[in-house]
């Protein structure tokens, strides 16, 4: 597969980007700012009633906690260490959810000390410890979805519970002294599925009417999560597209009189506006009539590129050789730098690359401002943590 760079950015982005790059040592993250403006206003303008709280892991920079503050958004965090950055950015805590199912008491407690007053839960134990370490705050309870056969990225059952527990947590929740607030849900990341978000609010529906008939417990917010994808390989409708079916399937459940209806947007708001930089550190061949070249480069599963694995999230992938190449191109297997097997991106997948292709040539991963830094490791191998620049 081969990629044409105004498939994934303007000129101008491009240009923005490639002059910025050119003489700085690789691997490294480009994030244009600019282009995570755009797609909050984009995604305020398909859902104008919701409030976004982006999910900090896709992108924890400070640029952009600083950038999203200032445009009016919430934060959803998955613990303590993520509200830390969250609140240095002079973020107060009324726009912060706890959004983790999985959390120590303690951190319940240092978070409500804090101010976060908005937890997610998913089990009897954690809905103990926060009615003993934050009392009196409101919870919504987290539920298991279909969906995993048409997300690129899937969650497993390790988040959520059956429909059933989580009306026994809500009414439970009463009981110990917390506001029963809301459901959530999370129907996968970068799904391509729409018709999904239907039933997962179908059963939503039916849990709001069962509390306030059976319970008398008004629920009042629905957290619809993430999932709306980015511009990868994979084709994808536009977000207008998702909102107008996902607001219909709304509006035939609740008329006009909608509940509060939270977003937790990560992938879709980050990961158009990265440009991961890559050197090409060797090619070869394993044997002398084998067809694909195998390309390692000097970036890997383990300097961010994490979401490769099971070849789930397929990169466009770019080289300045492609505008300019007459031999044409060929398959290719690509790899990482490190002494891991596991570390190889693509070897099913149908990458080509120019034939011409050479050690010390600039290969470019785009759409990778999502989830590259922030699963980038320490120092395997040695290897630093990818450094990340902030362009706007």
């Amino acid at each position: 597969m081969s990629t044409r760079i105004t498939d994934y950015c303007t000129s101008e982005e491009w240009a923005k980007i490639k002059a910025f790059a050119d003489g700085k040592e690789t691997p490294f993250l480009v994030v244009d700012l600019d282009v995570i403006r755009e797609k909050y206003k984009e995604l305020l303008n398909c859902f104008p009633m919701a409030k976004v709280h982006y999910a900090l892991k896709a992108n924890p920079g400070a640029p952009v906690i600083e950038l999203l503050r200032d445009l009016g958004s919430n934060f959803d965090i998955a613990s303590i260490y993520e509200l830390n950055k969250v609140l240095a950015a002079g973020v107060d805590a009324e726009r912060i959810s706890y959004g983790n199912t999985i959390k120590k008491a303690a951190h319940i407690r240092y978070a409500y000390e804090r101010g976060v007053r908005l937890f997610v839960t998913d089990s009897k134990a954690d809905l103990q410890s926060i009615a003993e370490q934050a009392p009196g705050s409101r919870v919504f309870v987290r539920i298991l979805v279909e969906g995993g056969e048409t997300a690129e990225w899937p969650l497993s059952r390790k988040f959520g519970c059956h429909p059933d527990m989580a009306i026994d947590l809500l009414m439970q929740a009463k009981h110990l002294g917390l506001v029963p607030y809301g459901i959530s849900f999370h129907v996968g990341s970068q799904q391509r599925d729409i018709a999904v978000w239907d039933a997962a609010l179908s059963k939503v529906k039916y849990m709001f009417d069962w509390m306030r008939l059976e319970e008398n417990i008004e629920l009042k917010m629905i957290n619809m999560g993430g999932g709306f994808p980015a511009n990868y390989i994979s084709e994808v409708n536009p977000i207008n597209v998702y909102a107008e079916e996902i607001l219909r399937y709304l509006h035939d459940d609740y008329g006009d009189e909608l509940p509060e209806i939270i977003l937790e947007p990560g992938r879709s708001l980050v990961g158009e506006s990265g440009v991961l930089v890559s050197e090409v550190v060797l090619i070869s061949r394993k044997s002398r009539t084998d067809l694909k070249r195998w390309v390692y480069c000097d970036v890997g599963l383990f300097q961010g590129l994490i979401e490769t694995l099971g070849e789930s999230i397929k990169y466009p992938i770019y080289c300045e050789k492609m505008d300019f190449n007459p031999p044409g191109e060929g398959s290719v297997v690509l790899a990482g730098p490190t002494c891991d097997s596991a570390d190889i991106m693509y070897e099913q997948a149908s990458y080509t690359l120019p034939h011409n292709l050479a050690v010390g040539d600039r290969v470019y991963w785009l759409t990778t401002g999502a989830y590259t830094n922030s699963y980038s490791s320490v120092e395997f191998n040695g290897f630093p943590p990818l450094t990340t620049y902030y362009l706007s």
